[in-house]
């Protein structure tokens, strides 16, 4: 809109600057409203290009998440073979304590050798503790190697019978210790 199109349809000045004063704060009014569409479509605009740099990173880890399945799975695997690794070592200890004390129980001299001349594999250790297929081999081996089990009483060697030594005797051996030195 123009001055001179408005002073053809007949205005004068003071109703030109009027008209002139709305339509310009219309027109500034309409830039704003601009601005404002620009920013957000400029904003929008980003907005929607961070989308999709975030659906290619989703993508690549999508396939890198495949890689991490795999290596969970491997982990998880690997988990249960260690846990019945280390399950059958504790069983085995478990076993190999019982053995051993059945052994020391039947008062067996040795029990390394009398353990070489069992057959494990028909050795089983139950849920409570007890040991099954042991005691019938001990049976069998007090009656073929008998030497391996103490079926006597020992006494231990005292020569004084536990009594402190007489005092001549304890005498006797100073006097020999000290003509050891004079000599």
């Amino acid at each position: 809109m123009k001055r001179e199109n408005l002073k053809e349809l007949g205005l004068n000045d003071e109703q030109i600057n009027k008209v002139m004063d709305l339509n310009g704060s219309d027109i500034e009014k309409a830039k704003s409203n601009l601005n404002e569409i620009t920013e957000e479509n400029k904003s929008l605009k980003s907005q929607i290009d961070e989308r999709n740099k975030d659906l290619k990173k989703l993508q690549s880890q999508v396939k890198d998440n495949e890689d991490l399945s795999g290596q969970f799975k491997d982990l998880q695997s690997k988990y249960k073979e260690d846990t019945e690794n280390l399950t059958n070592k504790l069983h085995a200890v478990k076993l190999n304590s019982a053995i051993e004390q059945f052994l020391t129980h039947n008062k067996v001299r040795n029990t390394k050798a009398a353990k070489a001349l069992l057959d494990n594999d028909t050795i089983k250790l139950n849920e409570d503790g007890t040991v099954q297929g042991l005691k019938e081999q001990v049976e069998a081996m007090k009656k073929s190697d008998p030497y391996l089990f103490d079926e006597g009483s020992k006494e231990d060697y005292k020569p004084t019978n536990g009594e402190p030594a007489p005092v001549d005797t304890t005498q006797q051996m100073v006097d020999i210790f000290k003509k050891g030195e004079a000599k």
